[in-house]
């Protein structure tokens, strides 16, 4: 976090509003609600709003340029933050399909294997596996 130097100020207003930038950026606040806006600005510095809006203006625009840059800052975040949730939840969503797949094919080895067998019982190359007999398919019941 940026800290605004005090020592090459010698007005005491000046000192104030630099001493309240630091500790509203810090979020160490004494009077104000902790809002990043120049009146909040002007309580925390205990001085009238007046002075910042009229007699120590490049306060004011320092103050503003740097809440401009944290908020843009804490938008990119946010924007981070919800690409990261939205990646999660479609390499979520792809894990779930992938475990679907695998299900599937899993059944479909099985039922080839299982036919496989079947076929090799059918044609006699397997011994064992002869004692496989074929049913009849019932006939078409006729009206």
């Amino acid at each position: 976090m940026t800290t605004f130097s005090i020592d090459d100020e010698t007005d005491p207003v000046r000192r104030a509003i630099v001493a309240a930038m630091n500790r509203l950026f810090t979020g160490k606040v004494q009077r104000s609600s902790g809002r990043l806006n120049v009146c909040q600005l002007a309580i925390e510095a205990d001085v009238k709003r007046w002075h910042l809006t009229h007699q120590h203006l490049d306060l004011k625009e320092r103050f503003q340029a740097h809440v401009a840059q944290t908020e843009s800052q804490k938008a990119t975040h946010l924007q981070d933050a919800d690409a990261l949730t939205e990646l999660q939840q479609k390499h979520a969503e792809l894990q779930a399909h992938c475990r679907f797949l695998e299900a599937r094919l899993h059944t479909y080895a099985t039922a080839l294997n299982l036919l496989s067998l079947e076929n090799a019982a059918l044609c006699g190359q397997d011994a064992e596996a002869t004692k496989v007999r074929t049913l009849p398919r019932p006939s078409p019941h006729l009206p």
